[in-house]
């Protein structure tokens, strides 16, 4: 059995005291039996991407640099995987939202750049971030076969679908999404129903564990809605956190259920992988 912990937390005024804080954290997952840690998307910073503004790219860090060597410590000591969304710096004028992960014996595994970008309003992330080219990895740790998306990611199929065919038995989302103040009355639960919907049957369709851990508060005019969920192969919610709290949310996971699920349900095995060549196309008309 594995106990993951999912840190659902809010902002801070600057980078070191976000660090700090989300170092108590996840000394306070380790201690709870935490075996796999994951931060929400931009842990370091304020959800930057409500607005333009050249001077925000200073928030990000080059990597590996100082803040992996951190995290691959804390990873380390406490003998944990550390799953970390971060604002990378690859090169001038070069930028990603980039999450990392550390094996348990704080060695750096790789990392996974954001492929799929949106571009809303209070959603600017297209100003930001350039689309990631690390492909699909999924990485082997001391605690189990990780895959690791972003966010936006979380409405593609193709995602998680590839993540699953690399080997991955847990897919984990660090996300930063919420509610707008004129659409929260009319939309807001329809748009929260999609987003965790939409996960769930990644799950499935995948048999896998899937988690995705939000931010909470509110910061920039987005009410960021927490909420932060485990599900299992069958699409099933094992835990789930409050809308409004820092949470760490702590969940049992049992990797030998994602076998079991796929012999029952091999969707793996019938797939027709002759047959999907259109899913290349922009349009099929």
């Amino acid at each position: 059995m594995t106990r993951l912990a999912l840190l659902q937390s809010g902002t801070f005024a600057t980078k070191a005291e976000a660090f700090d804080h989300y170092e108590a954290l996840i000394r306070r997952a380790a201690a709870g039996g935490a075996n796999i840690v994951v931060t929400q998307e931009l842990f370091l910073t304020p959800y930057f991407c409500t607005l333009e503004d050249p001077a925000l790219f200073d928030l990000a860090d080059s990597l590996p640099g100082p803040v992996t060597d951190r995290l691959g410590a804390i990873a380390r000591e406490l003998e944990i995987v550390l799953v970390a969304s971060l604002f990378e710096h690859r090169g001038p004028g070069l930028y990603h939202n980039t999450a990392t992960v550390h094996d348990a014996d704080g060695s750096l595994l790789g990392c996974y750049r954001k492929s799929h970008i949106p571009q809303d309003p209070a959603f600017e992330e297209k100003f930001y971030f350039t689309p990631g080219d690390s492909g699909w990895p999924v990485w082997q740790t001391a605690h189990g076969a990780i895959g690791v998306l972003v966010c936006w990611d979380q409405w593609y199929p193709e995602a998680a679908r590839l993540m699953a065919l690399g080997g991955a038995q847990l897919l984990v989302y660090p996300t930063a999404i919420g509610w707008l103040p004129d659409e929260k009355e009319t939309l807001g639960e329809a748009q929260h129903c999609a987003w965790e919907t939409v996960q769930r049957g990644h799950a499935v369709a995948n048999g896998c564990y899937l988690a995705a851990v939000n931010r909470c508060g509110t910061h920039g005019g987005t009410e960021f809605w927490g909420r932060s969920f485990v599900a299992n192969p069958y699409g099933e919610l094992l835990a789930k956190a409050s809308t409004r709290d820092e949470e760490i949310l702590f969940q049992d996971i049992d990797f030998g259920l994602v076998e079991e699920f796929r012999r029952i349900w091999p969707f793996f095995r019938d797939r027709r992988i002759d047959a999907y060549g259109d899913l290349l196309k922009r349009w099929r008309s």
